[in-house]
C-alpha cells in the first residue's frame, strides 16, 4: 500500500508542478501579437515598442542606412532588409531599445518591419569583456560569427528578434521561414 501511495503522492506533486506552467503556456498561446507575431517574451514586448514608430519605412531614423540588400537564409527563410546604424554598431553598448540594425521585408512594394539585430563586434566586446564572456542581452545570449564570413564583416556577435514577424523556430532564430526576399 506505501507503494501505492509514493505513485500517488508523486503523481499529485507532478500535476501540482505542471499546473502554473501549464497556465502560462495557454496565456503565452492566446497571446496574439502584433501582426501575427505569438510571443509573451518582455525583451520581444520592449523591442515592439521601441520600434513601433519605425514600422513604416519612412520612418527609419537617422543613421540608419539599407546595407547588403534582402539577406535569405542558406536552407530556407530570409532575414530581410537591414537597415544598419554604423555608430551603434562601431561603440561597446548594446540597449534593448536602440537596436542595431531595423529589418524590412518589401513586398508587393511595401516595406513591413519585421524584426531588428542586436551587434557586437567581437574586438570591441572583448576590450572590456573576457574572450570567453559573451555579450548578452535582456537574458539573451548573442551568437558569435566568426572572420571570414559571408557579409564582410570582422568577427561580432549578433541576436535577431522577430518582434514583428512571427518566426516559427523561435523569436531569437537567425533564420526566419515567414520572411521572403521573393519579389526584391
Amino acid at each position: 500500500m506505501s507503494i501505492v501511495r509514493s505513485v500517488i503522492f508523486v503523481a499529485v506533486v507532478a500535476l501540482l508542478a505542471l499546473t502554473p506552467a501549464a497556465r502560462v503556456a495557454i496565456e503565452a498561446a492566446q497571446h496574439a501579437g502584433h501582426d501575427g507575431a505569438k510571443t509573451s517574451s518582455a525583451f520581444v514586448e520592449l523591442v515592439r515598442q521601441a520600434t513601433e514608430l519605425f514600422r513604416d519605412v519612412n520612418n527609419v531614423p537617422p543613421g540608419y542606412g539599407a546595407a547588403l540588400g534582402c539577406v535569405s537564409g542558406p536552407d530556407r527563410g530570409a532575414m530581410g532588409v537591414h537597415f544598419v546604424n554604423g555608430e551603434l554598431v562601431g561603440n561597446d553598448t548594446l540597449d534593448a531599445t536602440r537596436p542595431e540594425a531595423l529589418i524590412y521585408e518589401f513586398k508587393d512594394g511595401v516595406a513591413r518591419l519585421v524584426g531588428v539585430e542586436f551587434i557586437m563586434l567581437a574586438d570591441v566586446w572583448h576590450q572590456t569583456h573576457a574572450p570567453n564572456d559573451p555579450p548578452i542581452l535582456e537574458g539573451q545570449l548573442l551568437h558569435f560569427v566568426d572572420s571570414p564570413n559571408r557579409f564582410g564583416l570582422p568577427a561580432f556577435y549578433e541576436l535577431h528578434v522577430w518582434a514583428w514577424r512571427d518566426n516559427p523556430n523561435g523569436a531569437f532564430v537567425d533564420w526566419n521561414t515567414r520572411v521572403s526576399c521573393e519579389g526584391q
